[in-house]
């Protein structure tokens, strides 16, 4: 008991339940001054996002808000990152909007739900369980989000409204309701989208090496890369700069946020249960109407999350734990669920500027967090005029990015297969995303069960059939094993020997030890040899203790040759039944 509390309470284990214990000791002035710099950009970037997200979610706008706090301080104690940021993402945003009934109950209900889901996956170490979701399941259910969100906005962009949201019913009343499109949601859409596009291309033209340019030049290439990293904020003010010019004088052309709850959110319990007309729903009956999204919502949310941890990780050269970074999203979505948010990930978008910027560790989202309280605080009355089109250009730009174009001429030309998980995912996903991931995880189950159940198999003939796995032999390929065995030695004329060669075998299970009985059993039927080769010490150990009778077995092909081409076996210090010692 004494040397578990020890293990328990060494520093290792209060580093890696407490990362900010690791990084603390060694916190520097250079530190806090990038880390501020940092967390101050990512803030101005969060603000705008965050209310185009809580659009998606379908909730009102300050909820964009009220999720993007509590991780930047939470991650801060308990994140494995330098780089990440915790926040409200489109793809997050998109499953609240379909799990999530349009309803600030359930969205926040959902976020505590959610996070003593992943939680308890963290203290129990099954972070591992993700890495069972293949990349071009995530890649086809990303881009399918992508798509949607991206589509999701055109309406917004076209000034319509009373569009549905399932995406095949959009596409038609989007199509069908063009004509009453608002000529000024539009022109101020395309302008803000032309802008942003200018500003990020932009941002990938400035110089990288500044010491020998002029103090002018300077100076402008960090107003100018200020202003780009900072897109978002500063043309969704321009918009609503020009929103309320136009309203002050009576024009109203532009369909507008509205009026927000102002103030930081208060501190209270998520509800459990919801009055709906003359009756209550009791918690089940919420349980029932999230569905799959029990699962669905905190799965995509680590697995987004930890994917971006670990590119920027191997970006910079550090590493992550994906048990803790659970623990961390796990304990976020708890007590930020507390504060009225809706489940939060990691945004890619804010930890490439995040990164970019410079930061060191994770204090710099305190600064993050710092701007987006003060925005609660004093600038909520200003939402009114944030015009929607100028927070759909927002999305649309952030989501274009998650589309990767590439990954279909990559598959086809390194493994054609993985084109059905992919394309089973990207298409059911528009029907709906528990489907589309549902779909993409069996058809990469099927397809690797598949190549379990069927290994490769190689053939050589010398006097003797010779089979190599290419791959290791469980139960399901021991059948299969088998039939190759019988048809290439047993059913040739005449019959021959066999070899079958385990170098690559590294385990063993009952199954497969039973097939060897009846296969040995068989070959001694026609007075044959089935010889083992290349046997690991592990894999000869359990046939040893199978006691397998006539089953012989030799440390080299060269020996197993030897062995059929002798005529008296017990003479041959190769040839031995598995049932006695190996020497």
């Amino acid at each position: 008991m004494g040397s578990v509390m020890r293990a328990l309470c060494s520093r290792q284990a209060l580093h890696r339940c407490c990362p900010l214990l690791a990084w603390l000791p060694r916190y520097s002035g250079h530190w806090l001054q990038m880390d501020a710099l940092a967390g101050l950009t990512v803030g101005l970037t969060v603000v705008p996002q965050a209310l185009a997200y809580a659009e998606i979610a379908g909730l009102p706008v300050q909820y964009g808000l009220y999720s993007s706090f509590v991780g930047c301080f939470v991650y801060c104690l308990l994140g494995t990152s330098k780089d990440i940021t915790l926040g409200p993402t489109a793809i997050m945003s998109l499953l609240v909007s379909t799990y999530g009934q349009h309803d600030p109950v359930y969205a926040v209900l959902l976020a505590f739900l959610c996070g003593c889901i992943q939680l308890a996956l963290g203290a129990l170490r099954l972070g591992f369980l993700v890495d069972f979701i293949s990349f071009p399941v995530i890649n086809g259910f990303t881009s399918a989000a992508a798509i949607t969100i991206g589509f999701g906005q055109l309406k917004n962009i076209l000034g319509l409204r009373g569009i549905p949201r399932q995406f095949f019913r959009e596409v038609y009343y989007t199509f069908y309701n063009i004509a009453h499109t608002r000529c000024g949601d539009l022109v101020l859409g395309a302008t803000c989208l032309l802008l942003l596009l200018l500003l990020q291309a932009a941002k990938g033209r400035l110089p990288k090496r500044t010491g020998a340019l002029p103090a002018l030049d300077r100076v402008c290439r960090a107003i100018v890369g200020f202003t780009a990293t900072a897109r978002n904020a500063v043309v969704v003010l321009g918009a609503s700069l020009v929103a309320f010019s136009c309203e002050s004088q009576r024009w109203h052309v532009f369909t507008l946020t509205g009026t927000t709850a102002s103030g930081l959110p208060p501190f209270r319990v998520p509800a459990f249960s919801r009055a709906q007309g003359n009756h209550t729903e009791c918690f089940t009956d919420m349980l029932r109407n999230f569905g799959a999204g029990l699962a669905v919502v905190p799965l995509v949310g680590f697995l987004e999350s930890i994917a971006i941890a670990k590119a920027f990780a191997a970006q910079n050269g550090y590493r992550v734990d994906p048990n803790q970074e659970l623990v961390a999203i796990g304990t976020t979505n708890i007590l930020g669920s507390f504060l009225s948010s809706y489940p939060v990930t990691g945004s890619f978008g804010r930890t490439a500027v995040n990164s970019q910027t410079g930061v060191c560790s994770p204090a710099g989202g305190l600064v993050t967090g710092l701007v987006v309280l003060l925005s609660l605080a004093f600038l909520t009355p200003l939402f009114f005029y944030v015009p929607k089109a100028a927070l759909a250009a927002v999305i649309i730009c952030a989501v274009s990015s998650v589309i990767d174009v590439r990954i279909l001429p990559a598959l086809w030309r390194v493994s054609k297969l993985d084109l059905l998980p992919f394309l089973a995912s990207f298409l059911g996903c528009f029907w709906e995303i528990q489907y589309g991931i549902l779909a993409g995880m069996a058809l990469s189950g099927i397809i690797l069960l598949y190549n379990t159940a069927r290994p490769e198999v190689k053939v050589t003939d010398s006097g003797y059939v010779v089979v190599q796995l290419q791959s290791g032999l469980s139960f399901p390929a021991a059948e299969y094993v088998r039939d190759q065995l019988c048809s290439r030695a047993l059913e040739a004329s005449p019959p021959r020997s066999a070899v079958l060669d385990c170098v690559h075998i590294s385990a063993i299970d009952y199954t497969s030890v039973i097939c060897l009985r009846e296969l040995s059993a068989t070959f001694q039927q026609h007075n044959l040899a089935l010889v083992l080769t290349n046997l690991k010490p592990k894999i000869l150990s359990i046939l040893t203790a199978a006691e397998i009778e006539g089953l012989r077995c030799c440390s080299t092909m060269e020996a197993a040759g030897q062995s059929l081409r002798a005529t008296e076996s017990d003479q041959d210090e190769c040839e031995k039944p598995v049932s006695r010692s190996w020497s």
